[in-house]
């Protein structure tokens, strides 16, 4: 590919922590863990945060701690990467799906209360693409009803909404470092609360259910080994101390996109929310309404043909043959996504795409709009 969809942006720096670790005899469970974490927390402005080894794993352990399980119902968007869905699964509960806003592609909070059951414990709202857009009003519907907030925050570091970070809005909140994210760990993630409890939890979870003492032959639990090492908690640490460079460098390659493909007939071009101050994840297009998904398909293919690499972002959750056979969810039971899904395009995005690339990709994209 001559363009790629997305890159980590590593320095030196980055280079020469992880270095230093590997010359310590303290390569997990040593200092940089809760450096680590430390400095997550005050940056979120979460009293705890607990690193661990994905976001897939901090959102099982979150839903673990909360003590969800067989019985339970967890409300979720099926636009989302599937991992929201799985973990809920994995705890042996069913995620109730809601429909997004077509507009803001985060769950629909006029839909939430007709999804609410006796059964209903949390809601798992996701940040769509790094968008906290309408999680002031998820939060007043979750009060109302008594439920717990599990905030997927996986997308979203560095985003706020009316001054209030991502990653504060639920009791408990899950962040991500895949390389394609804001900042990256290679793979990694991090709960975040103000839950004592809750932390200490998750903790004893992450670490084969040990206790506080940390003898390494006492479990009090049934625990997993979700640790993150100190050598990604050393690369976690100076990405995070970039965090507000990242955002700018994002926030730049965002605007020359939307600069790029202003008025272009065929496309929806994604913009902030009103009152979010957004650090994308990704910058993702739509399709009007006149296209179909096999449509789409071709305009992928053109793009990649050009050494452009594209994708579509993301395939309906609810739509999964697992998933849907589990469930018995059907194509039709939430147009919004599914409309949506079929016309997403994304376009290569990471904080060193240069102006000429972007102007490529752009130029790419409209000539492949007339395939």
């Amino acid at each position: 590919m001559r363009i790629h969809l997305s890159r980590p942006d590593i320095t030196e720096k980055e280079i020469e922590a992880v270095c230093a670790v590997l010359r310590t005899p303290n390569l997990s469970l040593g200092p940089k863990l809760p450096e680590f974490e430390n400095a997550f927390a005050e940056y979120i402005g979460r009293k705890r945060a607990v690193a661990v080894n994905s976001g897939t794993s901090g959102l099982f352990l979150c839903l673990s701690a909360l003590g969800i399980g067989p019985g339970d119902e967890v409300i979720v968007p099926p636009f989302t990467f599937i991992a929201s869905a799985n973990t809920i699964i994995m705890t042996g509960a069913k995620p109730v799906f809601v429909d997004i806003d077509s507009k803001t592609l985060n769950i629909d909070p006029a839909k939430i209360e007709a999804a609410i059951t006796k059964k209903t414990k949390a809601i798992m709202p996701v940040e769509a693409f790094g968008s906290p857009a309408d999680f002031d009003k998820i939060c007043k519907i979750a009060k109302k009803h008594n439920l717990i907030i599990l905030e997927d925050s996986c997308e979203a570091l560095g985003s706020e909404l009316n001054g209030k970070k991502a990653g504060t809005f639920g009791k408990i909140s899950v962040f991500a470092f895949y390389p394609n994210k804001q900042i990256t760990t290679g793979e990694g993630g991090m709960i975040l609360t103000d839950d004592d409890d809750l932390a200490d939890m998750c903790v004893s979870l992450r670490n084969q259910g040990r206790g506080k003492t940390g003898a390494w032959l006492s479990h009090e639990r049934l625990g997993y080994n979700y640790r993150l090492s100190d050598i990604n908690c050393a690369l976690g640490i100076v990405q995070l101390s970039r965090i507000d460079e990242i955002k700018a460098k994002r926030a730049a390659v965002a605007k020359c996109y939307q600069q790029n493909l202003a008025g272009v007939d065929g496309l929806i071009v994604p913009a902030e929310s009103p009152n979010c101050d957004m650090n994308w994840f990704v910058f993702v297009v739509q399709l009007t309404k006149e296209f179909t998904q096999t449509q789409r398909d071709v305009i992928l293919e053109a793009m990649r043909a050009k050494g452009i690499q594209v994708s579509n972002y993301f395939s309906p959750v609810h739509l999964q043959p697992f998933i849907a056979e589990q469930f018995g969810c059907k194509k039709g039971d939430f147009p919004v996504t599914e409309s949506v899904a079929e016309r997403t395009i994304a376009l290569p995005f990471y904080n060193d795409l240069t102006k000429d690339e972007i102007a490529l990709v752009c130029e790419t994209l409209k000539e492949s709009l007339n395939v």
